[in-house]
């Protein structure tokens, strides 16, 4: 499965390579209102658009991922509580065994 995804990030990468390598035209660039940035070759602003949206898409994965690590630390503790508390159980469930005049049933009927 690790291979197959690397073999799928290559290919997204070589495709969007060769886009970008067909698209090498000179644009102009209008950010928001009055800012105006000419002949730029499109690969730049095609690779730049590309890392931007890999951000913005790692930062999107950020807070489930510190939930995600939360979670498995709480769980770690309530392994370790029961781990320590299935230690004692044991040495405190030691009781003497029931008297021969004790009846125990035979069938859980």
């Amino acid at each position: 499965m690790r291979y197959f995804i690397w073999i799928l990030r290559l290919a997204v990468f070589v495709v969007v390579l060769l886009f970008a390598l067909k698209n090498t035209d000179r644009v102009t660039v209008r950010f928001f209102v009055d800012t105006l940035t000419t002949d730029i070759p499109l690969i730049v602003v095609m690779l730049a658009c590309f890392v931007a949206g890999t951000l913005f898409g790692l930062l999107l994965t950020v807070p489930a991922s510190l939930r995600r690590r939360r979670e498995l630390a709480a769980l770690r503790r309530d392994l370790e509580r029961a781990r320590a508390e299935a230690v004692v159980v044991p040495a405190a469930a030691t009781t003497a065994p029931p008297s021969s005049d004790v009846v125990l049933p035979m069938h859980p009927l």
